[in-house]
């Protein structure tokens, strides 16, 4: 049986499947420009039983260990990243929550139905005039006789219109007719009477051609059961599993940036310039060595997220270490991307090439689950919090103190050797946090390095490193204060003033 079958047996195989449906039975590159995929694709794909890895034992599946859910991220995004969010969704939106927070009697039906009818689940938080305002969210539930009533609308959900199970969330309205502050989460089932939900229009999404997104419109009624529970607030609830989630980007990340470097290694060379490889000249040495920074930064952060985000952790309250690692990783995916597109010069830049593919569907990674500008903000704001508290603004003891960074912050000198500014510009803060991101995920890597990881690609990712810190550092330290000036065209049209 799969459950039983050695890991390393299974992610092979898995792999091996993928590569021959994609490129021996099917086109992908033609696939990736089809919405959605044929039912034949996805029966093939789910035949392998890949969401095995996010089910319990005791439900049949290999127990949802981290590692192997990372493992089948990262071999799913090296063929397609969407395929691979599409897994992402299911494990960390909906089947980790479900086997944490689930009712017992409600767990093994579902997990029955993912293993055996190839079902699938997402979740929905986000709606048209709250999106990373969720804690003011409008969808909401009153109780009734036999469980809650849910009306609302979410949109921009993962699966939209293709989703078996939902895990909606949800407030409770009071008598008044106002929301409690704090979030609920109720399982909803398409295949059960009153629990569809209605799909109002389907977006017309830039990339990720492959899942659908749309608008969505709730009124359904869900039996007692199918709400989650709660250890504490809903509040923590989301957290954990928010938190959890982005610590799983880097297992979608590894398998693409595996990729874009792959080809970008390929064609450099295999292409001729001037009688010599492309690969042979310096800039292009410059550019391949980014993307392994990139793959050595996200090997790290799949090493750390496999020891510290399994669903028997509470993570409610590791904002730093989530924020940190889809940030960075996803800035990350979307660089790769640019340099495999400049190597591989006009071939990239066609859609159907997965380099420039991978620029439009790496690009939402940015943006969704907390856009990165918002989140380089909450890192830096955590940062400062921690700095006040010990009455002390010096980035280097800071640093040095912090067992994020503690044991590589000396490896970068007397960078650090100055005071933070109390109330720093949001710009500020984001650039912090962006300098905080690559000194915890060096670290990352400097710990695989000290067990066996190869000591040259930790070498080259800790200069990268340390020039991207120089130039953040610039912009920390010399604010850049210009603003967007109200009535732009008046005295700005060129044409009065040509230069002779």
């Amino acid at each position: 049986m799969i459950m039983r079958e050695n890991f390393n047996d299974f992610i092979t195989r898995f792999s091996e499947g993928l590569s021959n449906l994609f490129h021996d039975d099917n086109n992908i590159d033609a696939l990736s420009l089809e919405r959605g995929l044929p039912d034949a694709v996805w029966d093939d794909i789910m035949g392998m039983q890949p969401l095995s890895v996010a089910i319990p034992e005791e439900f049949g599946g290999r127990g949802l260990h981290v590692s192997e859910c990372l493992g089948v991220l990262a071999a799913a995004s090296y063929e397609s990243l969407p395929l691979s969010l599409t897994f992402g969704i299911n494990i960390a939106l909906f089947m980790e929550p479900l086997a944490k927070y689930g009712h017992e009697e409600i767990q093994k039906g579902i997990f029955d139905r993912f293993l055996n009818d190839k079902a699938m689940g997402g979740l929905m938080i986000t709606e048209p005039d709250y999106g990373s305002d969720a804690l003011n969210m409008q969808t909401q539930y009153t109780e009734t006789e036999n469980g809650y009533r849910i009306k609302g609308k979410k949109h921009w959900q993962g699966l939209t219109g293709m989703a078996d199970y939902w895990i909606v969330a949800a407030r409770k309205a009071n008598p008044s007719g106002d929301l409690a502050r704090d979030i609920d989460f109720f399982v909803t089932a398409e295949n059960m009477p009153g629990q569809q939900i209605q799909v109002e229009k389907y977006f017309n999404n830039l990339g990720l051609y492959m899942i659908p997104y749309g608008l969505n419109t709730l009124d359904l009624e869900v039996p007692a059961n199918q709400r989650l529970q709660a250890p504490r607030t809903g509040i923590k609830m989301m957290l954990d599993i928010l938190h959890r989630s982005r610590l799983q980007f880097p297992g979608m990340a590894m398998g693409f940036i595996r990729r874009m470097l792959d080809e970008a290694l390929q064609h450099t060379d295999q292409r001729m310039v001037a009688g010599k490889k492309l690969a042979e000249m310096d800039s292009v040495r410059y550019q391949l060595s980014r993307i392994q920074a990139a793959y050595s930064l996200c090997s790290g952060m799949c090493a750390r997220s496999s020891g510290m985000s399994g669903i028997d952790q509470e993570l409610a309250t590791r904002g730093m270490e989530a924020n940190v690692m889809k940030a960075l990783v996803t800035d990350l995916m979307q660089e790769s991307a640019q340099i495999c597109v400049q190597l591989n010069g006009s071939a990239g830049y066609k859609l159907d090439h997965v380099a420039g593919r991978g620029i439009v569907d790496s690009r939402p990674f940015q943006i969704f689950e907390g856009s990165n500008e918002m989140l380089y903000t909450q890192i830096a704001e955590g940062m400062i919090k921690a700095m006040k508290k010990s009455k002390d603004l010096h980035l280097k003891r800071y640093l040095a103190g912090e067992p994020l960074t503690s044991r590589v912050a000396d490896q970068f000198g007397d960078l650090f050797d100055f005071q933070i500014g109390e109330n720093l510009p949001q710009r500020q803060l984001v650039s912090l946090g962006r300098v905080m991101a690559r000194v915890a995920s060096l670290q990352y890597v400097e710990v695989m390095t000290e067990a066996g990881f190869r000591s040259d690609l930790y070498e080259n990712t800790r200069k990268h490193m340390e020039a991207d810190v120089r130039q953040l550092l610039t912009r920390l330290r010399s604010l850049n204060d210009a603003e967007p000036v109200e009535g732009y065209r008046e005295s700005s049209d060129w044409m009065q003033f040509i230069i002779h």
